[in-house]
């Protein structure tokens, strides 16, 4: 049985059951192109929704599920928006330079085509009071900044800037 193409559907899922639905992400976001990799399709594209896929690439959740259920031959779907994704907003009040106690630049390791995820889970359980997990990637990394919400942490991002505490 087919997967169903929806906001929850796991990115892996959707390639198992479409697999020719690879060229169609990467046709909406350049982004996706990360999908040939096979580490990142083992471990990323299997705890990431299409909802979060679509906050990476930067479009429009109901745009990405309507373009590839059209790709599959699925009909359209009324989707209501969630809009609790993180935006480049104010700096928020718990935000203090002086506080970042741990750097880590995420590009160098997804560029090599391994998953940071572990490592910035590791990190993250490393802070102690108000201290500030800063990672930098080159893109939002949904997946990541879900994982660390679900946690406790509060998450603010500027650019390829993101910085996670822990209240």
């Amino acid at each position: 049985m087919k997967t169903d193409i929806n906001l929850q559907t796991k990115v892996a899922n959707l390639l198992e059951s479409y697999p020719h639905l690879e060229s169609k992400l990467i046709e909406l976001s350049p982004v996706f192109s990360k999908l040939k990799n096979p580490v990142l399709r083992r471990t990323i594209a299997k705890v990431t929704s299409l909802q979060q896929a679509a906050g990476v690439a930067g479009i429009s959740p109901p745009l990405l599920i309507q373009e590839l259920r059209k790709a599959a031959g699925l009909s359209e779907i009324t989707i209501n928006e969630d809009t609790d994704n993180v935006e480049d907003t104010a700096m928020p009040v718990w935000f203090d330079e002086s506080k970042i106690s741990i750097r880590f630049d995420a590009r160098p390791v997804i560029e090599s085509g391994e998953s940071p995820m572990q490592e910035i889970l590791k990190l993250s359980s490393e802070l102690e009071g108000k201290q500030i997990l800063q990672i930098i990637t080159p893109f939002k990394p949904i997946p990541i900044i879900d994982i660390l919400k679900s946690k406790g942490f509060k998450v603010w991002s500027r650019g390829n800037n993101h910085f996670f505490v822990k209240e």
